[in-house]
């Protein structure tokens, strides 16, 4: 099946599709078109090459995945909907997200101003409904701020949170309270650890 034809069946553009699977991580663009990778080849996928364009189709099967489901027909589960209404975004940031706490503003504020492109509550890439606070496309990292410390229900939450990241091995930034007050000392080297430079 093609991206095209996939659309077709969820109601999606090609591009669509095709940014989905690139969030994946299943795909990846480059000047020829799209490259499958590891984890697209273990979803059923197979890259085409046609006079030198390249693309990639997928096993019919790739209808019923359900981490593709899950970002195409995204639904949010009880903690995250409870955690988010807790927790309302009452913080604007100098690029116009609104984020749920100061430091979370000086985050954003902080990777806007080094001109690093950046998401605020990403959905991660994986079966569970787990938002990362930040992503940074560059070198695929997710940040996460943990800003609460004395709230067993939070702990879990971050603990829980913290086994998804080691699960699916993704990329991965802590920062609390003590890492804000040297966010410029601190965080070009975390970045640094990923591909990312800061000038």
């Amino acid at each position: 099946m093609t991206a095209t034809e996939i659309g077709k069946l969820f109601n999606k553009t090609s591009r669509q599709i095709n940014d989905i699977f690139q969030e994946l991580h299943w795909i990846e663009k480059n000047k020829n078109g799209w490259v499958i990778t590891e984890n697209g080849k273990a979803n059923g996928g197979i890259q085409i090459n046609y006079k030198g364009s390249l693309s990639v189709q997928w096993d019919e099967k790739i209808q019923t995945n359900v981490l593709l489901k899950k970002l195409i027909e995204p639904k949010q589960e009880k903690e995250e909907k409870d955690f988010r209404e807790k927790f309302p975004t009452s913080h604007r940031t100098k690029d116009g997200h609104f984020v749920r706490s100061k430091a979370e503003m000086i985050i954003d504020d902080w990777l806007y101003s080094e001109n690093i492109v950046h998401a605020y509550e990403k959905r991660l890439p994986v079966e569970e409904d787990v938002f990362s606070d930040f992503y940074l496309p560059q070198g695929k990292v997710y940040v996460e701020f943990w800003g609460i410390e004395n709230d067993q229900k939070y702990n879990l939450r971050k603990e829980k949170k913290k086994e998804i990241y080691k699960k699916y091995n993704l990329n991965l930034i802590e920062l609390t309270d003590k890492e804000i007050a040297k966010l410029d000392d601190i965080l070009p080297q975390m970045l640094l650890k990923y591909g990312i430079n800061i000038i």
